[in-house]
């Protein structure tokens, strides 16, 4: 995915500025696909020069004028392309499992350790997934639409269950550690 297809979908439900999409990217994307803020401005840059989205110029009395992006018909139609083109698996490197799988050079104790930690840190994941709002009424500035509350919700679900299947993983090679499975060396 990229960051252009994930700006012109906030786009497609209305006009943005760089700063009002930094708070949407925090408040619904961000446990999948974070961004900074300067990312959003040079992407938003380059989606204009391409056609895709336009900028217009809002004054405001009291603070800086706002730059608020639409997206364009091109935009859309190139959202529109991105959404129905299957994207190819992503790369398979994981180091976390290159620690995993040399972590017999470590001794019982120390694997034990690096695991609670790993543990601590997805249940530490979970609470913040379960304090992201899951009714709609908290997105409605962004979002009206049941059906697109729906796919939000998903993305959210399908991050609970990873992270509670890797924890219920390493809590398992915990056990077995401790239960005198693994021999140490």
């Amino acid at each position: 995915m990229s960051l252009e297809h994930a700006i012109l979908g906030f786009l497609n439900y209305r006009p943005f500025s760089g700063y009002d999409l930094k708070k949407i990217f925090d408040t619904s994307v961000s446990h999948f696909w974070p961004a900074d803020q300067s990312q959003i401005y040079r992407t938003l840059s380059r989606l204009a020069e391409k056609g895709l989205a336009e900028m217009e110029v809002v004054e405001q009395e009291d603070r800086p004028d706002r730059k608020e992006y639409s997206i364009t018909p091109a935009g859309q139609e190139e959202l529109r392309q991105w959404l129905v083109t299957p994207l190819p698996f992503g790369d398979h490197r994981n180091a976390p499992m290159i620690q995993v799988f040399f972590a017999g050079q470590l001794s019982n104790d120390e694997i034990v350790q690096m695991y609670r930690r790993v543990a601590d840190f997805m249940r530490m994941g979970l609470e913040q997934y379960d304090q992201i709002p899951q009714e709609m009424e908290a997105y409605a500035e962004y979002v009206q639409s049941p059906r697109e509350f729906f796919f939000w919700m998903q993305t959210l679900e399908i991050g609970k269950m990873v992270v509670r299947t890797n924890l219920e993983w390493i809590e398992n090679v915990i056990q077995q550690i401790e239960s005198g499975e693994i021999p140490e060396e």
